[in-house]
């Protein structure tokens, strides 16, 4: 779940915020979850409509942002060349479209079926594959202005 809030908000804080919110939103509404369904589906499905709830909410209030080099200086273990490429991966996640980043990091990332991941956006399954292509075709040609 960290992961999908860290990619709608695009910042660490926001997503743990994020992740909160969902858990308890969640907890009360959890009459509403039906039985022999996914739960992490629910969960997602209830992560993203908070986040467009945010969203919209900022906007009312013109709040502005924490500029975009706010959240890149997550750390990293391993290899400095695996941290620089790391660094590369979430640049070019970032100005990705808010579709095409839910898509590829439910798919790509999470590891979701296109249909469930379709389900967890509201979007046709057609509509999801295409939003993936595009973000991955996307992600291939940042990466590779960033090489």
């Amino acid at each position: 779940m960290r992961r999908f809030a860290a990619a709608l908000s695009r910042d660490m804080n926001e997503a743990d915020d994020l992740c909160q919110m969902t858990m308890e939103r969640a907890l009360r509404s959890r009459d509403q979850w039906h039985e022999g369904t996914r739960l992490d589906s629910w969960m997602y499905r209830i992560m993203r409509n908070l986040w467009i709830d945010v969203g919209r909410a900022n906007t009312r209030r013109m709040q502005t942002f924490a500029d975009e080099e706010a959240g890149l200086s997550v750390g990293s273990g391993g290899a400095q060349e695996a941290s620089v490429e790391l660094s590369n991966v979430e640049r070019a996640m970032q100005k990705l479209p808010d579709e095409q980043r839910e898509a590829v990091v439910l798919v790509m990332v999470e590891g979701y079926s296109y249909k469930e991941a379709a389900e967890i956006v509201g979007c046709p399954v057609g509509t999801l594959n295409s939003r993936l292509v595009r973000g991955r075709d996307a992600l291939l040609a940042l990466l590779g202005e960033a090489a």
